[in-house]
């Protein structure tokens, strides 16, 4: 059974989401009009691709000493 507290967290973060939900989004509105939004989102891309690629390398690198050691384990029985 939730608690009290437990319940009035989830009321206050709903009530704190409802409240900025209705607020306009000013700085947006700008940065579409000056052409400002596309290098925004230009850059998030760009960092989720090098985070995407900077993951994969490190995971061919795990899966090849990974490999290595199984070589090594199979060579030393």
């Amino acid at each position: 059974m939730m608690t009290k507290k437990t319940i009035l967290s989830f009321l206050a973060t709903f009530i704190f989401l409802a409240a900025h939900a209705q607020s306009a989004p000013e700085m947006a509105d700008a940065m579409r009009q000056s052409g400002k939004i596309y290098v925004v989102v230009f850059v998030i891309v760009a960092l989720f691709a090098g985070l995407l690629i900077y993951l994969f390398n490190t995971d061919r690198k795990i899966s090849r000493l990974e490999k290595e050691m199984e070589i090594l384990k199979q060579s030393n029985k």
